[in-house]
């Protein structure tokens, strides 16, 4: 009895020393893991400083290598620019030709700086022309009173004047003058004979068929009446 009690017991004292050097070979992989896995975070600050050595190194070359493109393009930019012509328009062309004796075109004024500046040169003009006037007043002053030319004398236009005999009476206070014309031709030099007939105003009806008598330009009494009777220099016989 007493040994079926001591048998058994062995076992259970056993099986906890098991546990322990079970436990005990389990605990030590653990110990050991963790400084393995310690070790590469302590490769990862070396690993980025790493990386972050050559990426220092890139940068400024990459800067680099950016402005020399931009330096190259920037010239190119300004020989477009010079070869590009200027917009051509009126107010440019009045602002070139303004500035042509500096070399240089204003800048662009607002309005009322435009207007300010007008003002101004009206003003300064009116000054000097003002100072102007004066003086040529002083100096009509000083050189006395002049004396003009008279007024020019009228001259009365002459009035043509024809002589011719009286062919026709019969319309009221009007007469038919033949007037017989008897002209040198300015190339030959032969008489060049030709006849007109004229109508005459006759205010009092004096002159009769046969009459010789002088007649003279008058204002326009009719269509065809442009003369008048002034004298009767001899009768019909």
């Amino acid at each position: 009895m007493a040994d079926e009690t001591t048998e058994p017991e062995t076992p259970e004292e056993e099986t906890p020393v098991e546990e322990a050097v079970a436990d005990a070979p389990a605990d030590a992989p653990a110990a050991e893991e963790a400084p393995a896995e310690e070790a590469p975070a302590e490769e990862a600050p070396a690993e980025e400083a790493a990386a972050e050595e050559p990426a220092a190194e890139e940068a400024p070359a990459e800067e680099a290598a950016a402005e020399e493109p931009a330096a190259e393009e920037a010239p190119a930019e300004e020989a477009a620019e010079e070869e590009t012509p200027a917009p051509v328009g009126p107010k440019a062309i009045r602002r070139a030709k303004r500035s042509a004796h500096t070399g240089e075109v204003k800048p662009k004024r607002t309005p009322e700086e435009r207007q300010a500046e007008r003002q101004e040169e009206r003003r300064a003009k009116a000054v000097a022309r003002s100072r102007r006037r004066k003086q040529e007043r002083e100096k009509r002053v000083a050189a006395g009173k002049r004396e003009g030319t008279p007024p020019a004398e009228r001259e009365v236009a002459s009035v043509q004047e024809r002589q011719g005999i009286v062919t026709s009476t019969k319309a009221s206070k009007t007469i038919t003058v033949r007037v017989d014309i008897a002209k040198r031709h300015p190339k030959y030099q032969k008489i060049v004979r030709s006849t007109k007939s004229l109508h005459a105003h006759d205010e009092s009806s004096e002159a009769r068929e046969g009459d010789f008598v002088r007649v003279i330009a008058s204002r326009p009494m009719s269509a065809t009446k442009r003369w008048r009777l002034v004298e009767i220099l001899e009768r019909a016989k």
